[in-house]
């Protein structure tokens, strides 16, 4: 592996508290070389599905030898395993939680191993806190890999099996696509795991969500204003949106909300 020296930080911590720039303090206290990308601290609080949708869509945009790690941990201080994945070129650290299955799910041949904290004996780690494995755990090994100080297969004992995702890909049959909204960014846009392929085949993609039939178009500009439209977004996956509003608040739907898109209008 040819390191980049760019780490990135998936959390649901917020923005409220030290915690991720304790982490960003960890990582440049052993690697004042390392670049530490913020990629998202605002999911939900112990929601891994928007945490791992989101590395899944968005790590190819970084260098190959990036490390990208990802904290939404309902089971932090419990017996979770630790899983650190090669995958195209990258790495992925994350809890054993379901986060990573998004990314595993359709990957070719990843590489997988369960973090062993006796074997990083070398790297002098204090007693991981409870609570905090992000600072004491995640970051301290992020910093030594991306300085070329300690290799993949020295991290633990390989596996080839995860916990699965929190939801089910979505179901495809004649006509007809059901998935999830997974997340809801700033704009109230809805944004669902329904990929752009999945319905290149249709003539008239309708979506149907919270009682509304809405029509697919290219663009939230070809909508008027107020109107809800479908569309598929820059990250290849078809979001709800609301011309000049907020279709979340428009539609009262939350992330898990069911979707549905159909080849045409039904009755």
């Amino acid at each position: 592996m040819h390191w980049s020296g760019v780490i990135t930080m998936t959390t649901d911590f917020g923005h409220k508290g030290p915690f991720a720039a304790v982490m960003r303090g960890v990582i440049l206290s052993r690697n004042p070389n390392a670049h530490v990308i913020d990629l998202a601290h605002d999911i939900p609080p112990q929601w891994p599905p928007e945490a791992g949708f989101w590395i899944s869509r968005a790590y190819a945009y970084f260098p190959r030898g990036t490390i990208h790690m990802a904290i939404v941990d309902p089971g932090v201080g419990t017996e979770r395993e630790i899983l650190v994945v090669e995958h195209d070129g990258h790495v992925f650290i994350a809890p054993d939680n379901g986060l990573l299955a998004p990314l595993l799910d359709h990957a070719r041949n990843p590489k997988i191993w369960q973090l062993d904290i006796e074997r990083l004996s070398s790297l002098k780690l204090t007693t991981p806190s409870a609570t905090f494995h992000g600072r004491d755990i995640f970051a301290p090994v992020a910093a030594e890999l991306a300085a070329g100080r300690l290799s993949l297969t020295a991290l633990g004992s390989a596996v080839t099996e995860w916990t699965p995702g929190w939801l089910d890909d979505p179901e495809v049959s004649a006509g007809k696509l059901s998935g999830t909204i997974i997340t809801i960014d700033a704009f109230g846009n809805l944004i669902s795991n329904i990929d752009a392929s999945l319905i290149k085949e249709f003539r008239e993609p309708v979506a149907h969500i919270a009682g509304h039939q809405i029509p697919t178009l290219t663009t939230y500009g070809r909508a008027k204003p107020g109107d809800f439209l479908a569309l598929i977004n820059s990250f290849g996956v078809i979001e709800i949106a609301r011309s000049e509003g907020n279709a979340a608040e428009g539609l009262g739907s939350e992330r898990g909300a069911p979707l549905i898109i159909t080849d045409g209008y039904t009755t």
